[in-house]
């Protein structure tokens, strides 16, 4: 009786609550995916990037500010059941919640819970309060499933304060020679991190139409921004001297080719920290600033989770999983698990 009794107790304590499989993070006990790729049942959605929020799935959940941009992108007919952070429900004895990630407005980290067995799910996070998300909050748990699209020491964010004010120092010199300062950004969470937080120093700021439309979805679900311009039918040409336009990195060449002759370009990016990637992109500027955890971000948010163990997705997991385990976490890539 007793043997029996302790080989359940292993068992339960390995459990594997949530696994990789090939459609995506899946939580067998609860019958649900985090962030499918593939068309399934139901799908728990960190947040609202196209790599994370996929159409075609039969029902979803997700953080209201979230499923408001899934309605704006996937469509209006969409089945998405709304879920505030910290509120709980249970899908088959098993307990989700969400919890603030920090990484644009609306991103969760997904709790699941079974019969007091823990696991945290990060999506993409940051720990940088950025005056738009709601802050990072670090979740007690067993396992913590994280992104590590930044687990490398080089990655080292200033303070956005610091970088913005680069950024305005950048404005400011292309104001003077007459040039248009065209800033690179995703239509959701960076576009609008710059918004909130660039002071354009009296520049006009146009957005793109993509931005425009993305930015109304998050006014209609709570979020504060600045009231900016839509760029006039694509085309530079039609912007005055010296102002500031915001565009996603995807049109920079089509705007370009139907721009003007004085033109800037500045992307805002984690990459940018590198030297290499900033000579060979041809960016005019390139201003660190990223939507992920940085190396010293991502060890102080694993730590503060407390757990036991830790696997690591999307990113330099080799490399972070190492020096986790050379520090006494038992960590590893989750498509490499070296342990149960």
């Amino acid at each position: 009786m007793v043997e029996k009794l302790v080989f359940s107790t292993i068992v339960f304590l390995f459990m594997e609550l949530i696994k990789q499989t090939p459609a995506g993070l899946y939580c067998q006990l609860g019958d649900f995916y985090i962030d499918p790729r593939q068309k399934v049942e139901r799908a728990v959605v960190t947040h609202a990037h196209s790599d994370h929020a996929y159409p075609g799935m039969k029902n979803y959940l997700a953080h209201p500010q979230t499923a408001t941009v899934m309605r704006h992108r996937l469509g209006l007919k969409i089945s998405v059941q709304e879920l505030d952070y910290n509120k709980k429900i249970s899908w088959n004895g098993v307990m989700i919640s969400l919890h603030p990630a920090g990484h644009v407005p609306g991103s969760a980290q997904v709790r699941v819970e079974y019969k007091g067995q823990i696991w945290v799910a990060s999506g993409d996070y940051k720990v940088e309060d950025d005056g738009l998300s709601t802050p990072f909050e670090p979740i007690f748990c067993h396992k913590f499933l994280s992104e590590s699209t930044f687990a490398l020491p080089i990655f080292n964010w200033e303070p956005q304060n610091i970088v913005f004010q680069e950024a305005e120092n950048w404005i400011s010199n292309n104001k003077m020679s007459g040039a248009i300062s065209l800033i690179l950004g995703y239509s959701l969470g960076k576009s609008q991190r710059i918004m909130a937080n660039l002071n354009p120093l009296d520049s006009p700021v146009f957005c793109h139409k993509t931005i425009f439309d993305t930015s109304a979805a998050l006014l209609k679900a709570g979020i504060k921004l600045p009231k900016l311009k839509i760029l006039p039918v694509d085309r530079l040409k039609d912007i005055p001297p010296g102002s500031v336009v915001i565009a996603p990195p995807g049109v920079r060449n089509s705007l370009l080719n139907l721009g003007t002759s004085d033109v800037q370009t500045a992307n805002f990016s984690g990459w940018m920290a590198l030297r290499k990637f900033r000579k060979n992109v041809g960016f005019d500027a390139g201003f660190v600033l990223s939507d992920h955890a940085d190396w010293k971000g991502l060890l102080w948010a694993i730590k503060e989770t407390g757990a036991e163990t830790v696997l690591l997705h999307h990113g330099f997991t080799e490399t972070l999983a190492r020096y986790l385990n050379e520090n006494g976490r038992l960590a590893s890539d989750i498509n490499r698990p070296i342990f149960k």
